[in-house]
């Protein structure tokens, strides 16, 4: 199993993580994550930046988590979805995650680290390797000029991550993505052909992030058979009300990780503008963090 611990390397510690999960946790959280698309009540999950976030989510009683690739960009003083995070960070987050955690974590893969299929089949191997649970491939190529693979490339992607997906020895949920919301085409036409050519290919899970409307969320799962992955973060519906229009998994992206820096920077500027503190009134104590993040057993 993952296991967290620290060195000294010229004079400051640093944490260092195993890179692989023994078999039977893997298996273990892998049907756990399995078990929870088969219920009939959506799936519900946050997303951590850090490890103490997905410690918080667990302890609070999330059943499984979800990477956001924004988030992990923030924390390390970068662009978000523009490939400015590596593979090999990813993956040292990840692993970060998996070690302090027991519940089963998904993994914002943006588009695979490349464009052939064989290098998005190898992530999700490594994927496999590291004990993940699932994970989200998108179709975006992160260049200037096309920003979405042309689709019958993009579904020979998820067609080589599927296959990656189950040759390993345990369940793996493999999300597909149709990123046309995000990376500026917006035709509602072409996200479903899209979902709909992943279905074909084997993906478990279908994602449109940002469908404009509930029309929209309703054609989506009524075209799709596979459970629909919709992601809150514009918009005021609810949990119930996503149930009823069909969706079967909710996550928030890198609304969490938003929230926590949006409060951090009006605190920032209150101290830097006026001189006060009022913004740490109220807040929970070290202690309560202490409970939250790593209750005494």
């Amino acid at each position: 199993m993952n296991r967290l611990g620290s060195t000294a390397i010229g004079g400051a510690t640093r944490a260092w993580y195993t890179s692989r999960m023994d078999i039977s946790e893997a298996r273990r959280r892998g049907a756990l994550f399995r078990d929870l698309h088969a219920k009939p009540e959506i799936v519900v999950l946050p997303n951590p930046w850090d490890a103490g976030s997905a410690r918080l989510f667990e302890n609070l009683g999330f059943r499984g988590l979800a990477t956001t690739s924004a988030g992990l960009a923030f924390a390390l003083g970068r662009r978000d979805g523009d490939g400015s995070v590596s593979a090999d960070e990813t993956f040292t987050h990840l692993a970060s995650l998996l070690a302090v955690t027991r519940i089963p974590i998904t993994a914002d893969l943006e588009n695979g680290f490349g464009a052939a299929p064989e290098v998005v089949a190898a992530t999700i191997r490594r994927a496999g390797e590291l004990g993940l649970s699932g994970a989200s491939v998108e179709d975006a190529t992160l260049c200037d000029g096309e920003p979405l693979y042309e689709r019958s490339l993009a579904a020979e992607r998820i067609c080589a991550a599927v296959e990656a997906a189950h040759a390993l020895p345990y369940p793996f949920v493999l999300t597909a993505r149709a990123e046309n919301f995000v990376r500026g085409r917006p035709d509602l036409d072409d996200a479903l052909a899209r979902l709909e050519a992943y279905e074909r290919a084997g993906a478990d899970v279908l994602c449109a992030p940002f469908l404009p409307d509930e029309r929209a969320i309703r054609l989506a799962c009524a075209t799709l058979t596979k459970p629909v992955h919709y992601i809150a973060g514009r918009t005021r519906f609810t949990v119930p009300e996503l149930a009823a229009m069909g969706v079967r998994r909710v996550t928030v992206g890198a609304s969490l990780a938003r929230t926590a820096l949006a409060a951090t920077l009006r605190a920032a500027r209150e101290i830097l503008e006026r001189g006060t503190f009022t913004c740490f009134d109220g807040l929970p104590s070290v202690a309560d963090f202490n409970e939250l993040i790593m209750p005494e057993r």
